[in-house]
């Protein structure tokens, strides 16, 4: 093994840890990882929680916990447990950046590992498979456990016995979250937890550093998120047809079902948001931030392609696609973060720990909706390179999403037995449920069709406050919104969104004094039903086309597109949409 030599050098030296974390290089630590630091030292606690903001740099400070805990041999040895395959070998990239060189390749049923290493990286799953064998290696050197978002040790029973059985003799213990606890009855193996104001128990930090916090010392980026409502329209089991809004108050199946149809590949809703994140994807990469990049988080794979197929059209470049079932995802991803590509298209894959500093623009193109995997993902978009970047979150105007934006500076602790979402909020198991497909053929498109939606900006919710009233997709007050530079420091930031809302109410009252005559009004309402009559009658056909063939609803469209010449379908005028309807029917 290589000596504690090293270690001390490292921790002489600063751990530059992930790049994404920062504030480490030149033997520099940021403000909250110093305190941190001198709080471990001095204290010299068996178990300890740190507690950070994703993007503040919990690798950095872990790394150089454990530098000095070799360097004075109060530990012989560390593991470091983390939930994905991806973020091993990410550790190890890390820690061998700061000299301490882990074996992110260590497997159970070697059970070893060379003496040049001074540790090695594992999954939360290797630890469930094999706990007595990672308890035999604990036991038998002083170890230092570092437990990588610790909460996975409490998404299932068997994760959190291995994890406790595995690491019940260890020296030391280091766990380390950036995301907020679910409520649930399982407890988190070696967290603490004290009883709060009603009674329930609830886990106590060592060490706590917010998003509120980061965002105020300029470690994270400012997030902007623009909400998009917009009508839409289903089918049900028995052929009644449906239409809502998305935003408006529904019913919990309501929500679940406009949801889906706004993510559908085929409708007119999701088009015009991926055009309108790349739009601004191209103002940040124009205006200060050349290198920008794009993540569209899917619901499922079949649906990651469709919208790669979309991305490929509006943007001109084919997007990276990383699915869970790719043996080359990691690579994906590494090749993604070190090079200038635009966008990427994901299914759960850049989740949390995932170091694309790059990412600056995201489309939450998914179902899920518990704070836990919300945090996730948009942690995946606050990590500050210089001052002044901003990052923008484009989602579905849902209630619940848009509560979990405004209340992204809140912090959250695991509670015992207390519910973590009110009563009447939407359960995942219903979105689940509206999007899994039947095992009986055919049943699925019988049980549910997304016929059309289109969309809206419906507002801009920015360090807990909304701005804007809303505004068609592809209008001038959407670009407005979408044009707001890519430099920007938080107070820029929201005297610039104030002006912008300004304005909007302005021309919008100017333009109510100069209003058409109600001819041309009736007009132009008859043209908007019979766009969006033949626009369903579209999606209609290709959904068929689809259960025919197999081939994604995105490709139908290209296709078609092709064929027939023009724009994607939300730009295409009613000839075009007639066009287009013929050459199905022809086939």
């Amino acid at each position: 093994m290589t000596g504690s030599g090293d270690a001390a050098a490292a921790r002489d030296a600063g751990t530059p840890g992930d790049s994404a974390a920062g504030g480490a290089s030149g033997g520099s630590l940021r403000a909250w990882q110093r305190r941190a630091l001198t709080k471990y030292l001095a204290t010299k606690p068996r178990d300890f929680l740190a507690v950070a903001t994703p993007g503040a740099g919990k690798t950095t400070f872990a790394l150089r916990v454990a530098a000095e805990l070799l360097a004075d041999r109060t530990v012989d040895q560390i593991t470091v447990v983390a939930p994905t395959e991806h973020l091993k070998h990410q550790w190890a990239a890390s820690a061998a950046r700061s000299g301490i060189q882990l074996d992110s390749r260590f497997s159970n049923s070697t059970g070893g590992t060379s003496g040049d290493y001074h540790g090695v990286v594992v999954t939360y799953a290797q630890v469930a498979a094999h706990p007595t064998r990672h308890r035999v290696r604990t036991e038998n050197r002083r170890t230092l456990v570092i437990l990588d978002e610790i909460h996975h040790a409490g998404d299932a029973k068997t994760w959190g016995d291995a994890t406790e059985e595995a690491f019940g003799d260890a020296t030391r213990r280091l766990a380390l979250t950036g995301t907020p606890f679910r409520s649930d009855d399982s407890k988190i193996p070696f967290v603490t937890y004290e009883p709060d104001e009603a009674g329930f128990p609830r886990s106590r930090a060592d060490h706590s550093y917010g998003y509120a916090d980061a965002l105020a010392d300029g470690v994270v980026r400012p997030v902007v998120f623009l909400a998009y409502s917009g009508d839409a329209h289903w089918r049900d089991s028995a052929g009644e047809e449906h239409t809502a809004r998305l935003g408006e108050p529904l019913s919990a199946e309501q929500t679940a079902r406009a949801w889906r149809t706004a993510l559908d590949p085929a409708g007119d809703w999701i088009s015009a948001v991926l055009r309108a994140a790349d739009t601004r994807l191209r103002q940040l990469r124009a205006s200060g931030i050349p290198d920008a990049g794009g993540l569209v988080i899917a619901t499922d794979q079949e649906r990651a392609r469709d919208y790669a197929e979309l991305l490929e059209h509006i943007a001109g470049e084919r997007p990276t696609v990383v699915l869970s079932d790719d043996p080359q995802s990691s690579q994906r991803i590494g090749e993604f973060a070190e090079g200038t590509q635009p966008w990427m298209v994901a299914v759960r894959m850049v989740s949390e720990g995932v170091d694309v500093p790059r990412l600056a623009v995201g489309v939450y193109a998914t179902s899920a909706s518990t704070p836990l995997y919300f945090a996730q993902a948009i942690g995946r978009f606050v990590r500050a390179r210089r001052p002044g970047e901003t990052a923008s979150v484009f989602l579905p105007s849902v209630p619940v999403l848009l509560d979990l934006a405004a209340q992204l500076e809140l912090q959250r602790d695991h509670v015992i037995g207390k519910p973590h979402r009110e009563k009447n909020a939407l359960d995942d198991e219903l979105l689940i449920d509206a999007n899994k497909t039947k095992d009986e053929p055919g049943e699925e498109e019988k049980s549910f069709v997304a016929l059309a939606a289109d969309a809206e900006l419906d507002q801009v919710i920015y360090d807990g406050s909304s701005f804007g009233t809303a505004t068609i997709a592809g209008s001038d007050e959407e670009a407005d919104y979408l044009g707001i530079p890519g430099l920007l420091d938080a107070d820029q930031m929201r005297a610039l969104l104030r002006d912008r809302q300004t304005r909007q109410l302005a021309d919008r009252s100017a333009a109510q004094e100069s209003a058409p005559a109600p001819a041309a009004v009736a007009e132009r309402i008859a043209t908007s039903d019979k766009l969006g009559e033949l626009r369903r009658e579209l999606n209609s056909l290709v959904a068929m086309h689809h259960h025919r063939t197999g081939k994604p609803h995105g490709v139908i469209h290209g296709e078609l597109r092709r064929e027939c010449g023009g724009p994607p379908t939300a730009l295409a005028t009613a000839d075009q949409l007639g066009e287009r309807i013929a050459a199905l029917r022809r086939r």
